[in-house]
């Protein structure tokens, strides 16, 4: 009504500034995003496992102050593997970054521990050889099916990851006595565990890869 064009008012000459604010604002909430809790724990283990390493074989590897220390970090590494999963899915906190770095994370502790453990004499390297092996070659199959869909992780799995985690923290520790005795049973299981739902895996992975190229094939 005033007849002054609305670019002279600002009225266009704010759209671009509020286009360019939006784009900024949005960039910023994406960077944060970044940053949210499920990522600092999933940092925060990654960052434990030098450590944990470092505290493991402190003094030659055997002072059993040292071995607590690090199985401390152990314990701590696992406990946070539970809740940045829980939390990234409960609160929709999922990026790209914590879809690669949490699974590098995870192996990165529990093959670091199996290593030095070898290494110390603590565990035959063949348990090593054959739990390593196995998280390797399922996460090179499920790239192999990716294409087709995803495997999702079975109640074995997570219960080859308690077994794991239980028995490597027990050989961390400086046991002596029954418990020695009572680890290297706990070792078992986690061995059975690791190769049966490997097995499994391997199955599903097969199944899912003939259902696509069959769908494939019919869609032709």
């Amino acid at each position: 009504m005033t007849g002054v064009p609305a670019s002279a008012a600002g009225g266009t000459g704010r759209r671009p500034g509020s286009a360019a604010g939006a784009k900024l604002g949005a960039a910023a909430v994406n960077q944060a995003s970044l940053w949210n809790i499920a990522n600092i724990l999933t940092m925060v283990r990654l960052v434990l496992v030098p450590g944990f390493v470092l505290l493991l074989l402190a003094d030659g590897g055997y002072d059993p102050v040292w071995r607590a220390w690090a199985w401390a970090a152990f314990a701590v590494a696992m406990i946070t593997d539970v809740f940045d999963g829980h939390l990234a899915r409960t609160y929709n906190l999922v990026t790209d970054f914590g879809k690669i770095a949490d699974p590098i994370a995870d192996k990165a502790i529990m093959g670091a521990a199996l290593i030095c453990l070898s290494w110390l004499g603590d565990l035959p390297w063949w348990v090593t050889g054959v739990i390593l092996g196995r998280e390797l070659g399922i996460t090179l199959m499920r790239f192999w099916v990716i294409r087709y869909g995803v495997i999702p992780a079975s109640r074995g799995g997570k219960l080859k990851t308690l077994a794991q985690g239980t028995a490597v923290g027990m050989y961390v520790l400086a046991l002596t006595g029954p418990l020695a005795t009572f680890r290297f049973w706990v070792m078992a299981v986690a061995v059975v565990l690791t190769v049966v739902t490997g097995l499994d895996y391997v199955r599903q992975a097969v199944v899912l890869r003939r259902k696509g190229i069959a769908e494939e094939q019919a869609a032709r």
